[in-house]
């Protein structure tokens, strides 16, 4: 997707020329004000800047020409409050938002109800399986792959070959079967965002625009919510632009991001690459740092520990209850990092890896130095004094050892 947009008002300007990737979870990164909703309504039709270009996959939305209105762009809207009607059952509210794509009789009452208890015993049985996609064995019986289900078929709309996401797979996704005939005054926050979410989904969107989707909720319900956004970011095959200035939302979730302030944007790219310049650092929270893929390979029972294969390197983090095999994000701040030249002497730091020196950078005071490492082809930073940098000679392409005194399991 190609994004050009400028919009003026008092005290405000946005001014955005950017290529967004085909897939994969882009975070709109910064602070309140920067302009993360603007853009996002921006490319959702919501907002009509008056100079804009906007395609995606080739298909012009908006130029000094063209304009596709909001309900004839193909993609899924996700608001910070829930927004669902309060007449309506759950199911209710899911099919009302996907009758705009596409329709089919005999699933819900004028109550919005559900009639079809055929679908009922389908959706009731999915929820049975639960969350395993993220958290262990994969769904196979999975409604949209199953014989009962239509997710399988290819979209005939489109011509993309993509699997068309069908309602079923969406209430499996979210965990929402076992609610479906309640009315939203019944649910809980988390509970309502699910539904919105799925709501999104429904329609069988190219494109999934969601706007801060757990900022109104308390952190309980954010860490009830995020193990089913995971799962969207690990089945979802269209891109998703999800506006956050929360560092734990971002780091879980995102493969790219984009760092916007003063309606501009200051960065972007793919995640770790964006997250380790030096000349430009960018804190995720109360400090720099990186975020690092990788699959639990060991567990260590007596000690309570994993181990982490990234690439070639492995590190030692707390047991918190991930599977061997499981697929896992480590975050690891600079502050964490400490450099020396001889790895021989005993010390408590578990993780102790050969790294290489790429670039050194000037940090938030003077006395300190951000030391870009390279460690087994990941990126990682270091926080040092630059005391410490004279004393050990830092320079571009010196081999050293990075002893990480510290990795979050996210």
């Amino acid at each position: 997707m190609e994004a050009r947009f400028q919009v003026a008002w008092p005290g405000f300007t946005l001014n955005v020329d950017e290529r967004f990737p085909a897939r994969g979870v882009t975070a709109l990164f910064g602070h309140s004000g920067s302009g993360k909703t603007t853009l996002l309504r921006c490319i959702a039709g919501l907002e009509r800047a008056a100079v804009g270009r906007l395609s995606f996959n080739g298909e012009v939305w908006q130029d000094a020409k063209t304009w596709v209105p909001t309900h004839r762009r193909p993609i899924g809207y996700v608001f910070q409050e829930a927004s669902l009607f309060p007449h309506l059952t759950v199911l209710g509210n899911l099919r009302y938002g996907q009758r705009r794509s596409r329709g089919r009789s005999g699933l819900i009452n004028g109550a919005g109800q559900c009639v079809d208890h055929g679908f009922l015993a389908r959706a009731w049985a999915i929820a049975g399986l639960g969350l395993k996609t993220r958290m262990g064995t994969s769904t196979e019986n999975r409604l949209g792959k199953s014989a009962a289900g239509a997710s399988a078929d290819r979209n005939p709309e489109d011509g993309s070959g993509r699997d068309r996401f069908s309602l079923e797979h969406a209430i499996e996704l979210l965990g929402i079967a076992h609610l479906l005939n309640r009315k939203p005054l019944a649910l809980s926050g988390g509970e309502r965002q699910r539904v919105a979410i799925a709501r999104a989904l429904a329609v069988d969107p190219r494109m999934l625009l969601m706007d801060e989707p757990l900022a109104a909720l308390d952190l309980k319900r954010k860490q009830e919510i995020l193990p089913y956004l995971e799962r969207l970011h690990d089945e979802l095959e269209i891109p998703v632009l999800y506006v956050s200035h929360s560092p734990d939302e971002v780091a879980r979730l995102a493969d790219h991001i984009l760092v916007m302030d003063g309606g501009r944007v200051l960065a972007s790219g793919p995640l770790n690459e964006t997250l380790s310049r030096l000349d430009l650092p960018i804190r995720l929270g109360e400090d720099a740092g990186v975020v690092l893929d990788g699959q639990v390979a060991e567990r260590d029972a007596r000690w309570h520990l994993l181990r982490v294969a990234c690439g070639g390197a492995s590190l030692w983090t707390r047991d918190a209850g991930a599977e061997i095999g499981a697929h896992v994000r480590l975050r690891i701040l600079a502050r964490d990092v400490s450099i020396t030249r001889d790895p021989g002497h005993q010390s408590s730091i578990q993780n102790t890896l050969p790294a290489k020196v790429l670039s050194l950078g000037d940090d938030s005071h003077p006395a300190l130095r951000l030391v870009k490492l390279e460690i087994s082809g990941s990126p990682v930073l270091a926080r040092v004094t630059r005391r410490s940098a004279e004393q050990l000679g830092l320079a571009p392409a010196q081999s050293v050892y990075a002893q990480i005194k510290a990795v979050a399991l996210l």
